[in-house]
């Protein structure tokens, strides 16, 4: 117990599924925590209902449970501003920002020549814009406190390999990489460390394809190839919190550029 005991974070896209797990058990383990989410449908392109508010704060009483404090923020990580306000909250509660973990994302399908420009577009904007934005409201803080730190981004499986059919999807997962790539280098000299996780399909996110997943199995045979994992079918929110974690902690004080994998060997296989 206590692997980030006195270190606050900020967690976006928390309302519920893997962010919800990661404010968790960064506050399990002695963290303070600041959540944020949307909290309202941003495009007709996604083929699910995003979370609510309600679920948003759901997610700070199951922090606060814990015995730490949270800060529930309704902030849109395709605005920078919006994002600067909620680590004006953390600065504000909490007189710190130790870990940033970047984990809002959406996802639709559809063949790469077929999606409209607006499905494109909001797929790029929260999962690639949207941690851009989160860096550049987080950092800047960091940097001044000269307390180091540490960035997580949520990639994918999809991140590493090609994936179908959702080719947004995949390109924004990449992006993310060489994003993180490149500020771990910019920011080892701050002593800011910068990784990525990449789980396969997680169980309990919320997050659909509009299409049951044996049909889209069936339909696309590459897409059913991906989804075969070694180890088991798919990975639990807290497996991929628990990497979360260890990125968080001064267990991994040396730990920077790394691609985490928790993908139940998806990536690894023939």
């Amino acid at each position: 117990m206590g692997r980030v005991e006195g270190k606050v974070a900020l967690v976006t896209g928390a309302a519920r599924g893997q962010g919800r797990s990661h404010a968790v058990r960064l506050a399990e383990e002695g963290a303070d925590v600041v959540v944020t989410d949307v909290c309202h449908d941003i495009s007709d392109e996604l083929p699910y209902p995003l979370a609510s508010k309600e679920q948003l704060e759901e997610t700070a009483e199951l922090v606060r449970a814990t015995g730490r404090r949270c800060v529930a923020v309704q902030a849109d990580v395709r605005s920078v501003g919006e994002m600067r306000v909620a680590v004006d909250a953390a600065r504000e509660e909490f007189g710190r920002l130790d870990t940033l973990v970047a984990n809002a994302g959406v996802m639709s399908i559809g063949a790469a020549w077929e999606l409209s420009e607006e499905a494109w577009d909001v797929v790029m904007d929260v999962n690639l814009k949207g941690p851009w934005n989160a860096v550049r409201a987080a950092i800047p803080w960091m940097i001044e406190a000269g307390q180091g730190g540490s960035v997580i981004i949520t990639s994918s499986a999809a991140g590493i390999r090609g994936h179908v059919p959702y080719a947004h999807y995949v390109a924004s997962k990449h992006g993310v990489v060489g994003l993180m790539k490149a500020l771990s280098n910019e920011l080892a000299p701050h002593r800011i460390r910068v990784n990525t996780v990449h789980p396969t399909g997680v169980s309990d996110t919320g997050i659909t394809v509009g299409v049951p997943i044996e049909e889209l199995a069936e339909r696309e045979p590459l897409f059913a190839l991906a989804a075969m994992n070694p180890l088991a079918p798919y990975v639990e929110p807290r497996d991929v919190s628990n990497a979360v974690l260890f990125l968080a902690s001064d267990e991994a004080r040396y730990v920077t550029g790394l691609q985490f994998t928790v993908d139940a060997g998806s990536t690894n296989k023939p």
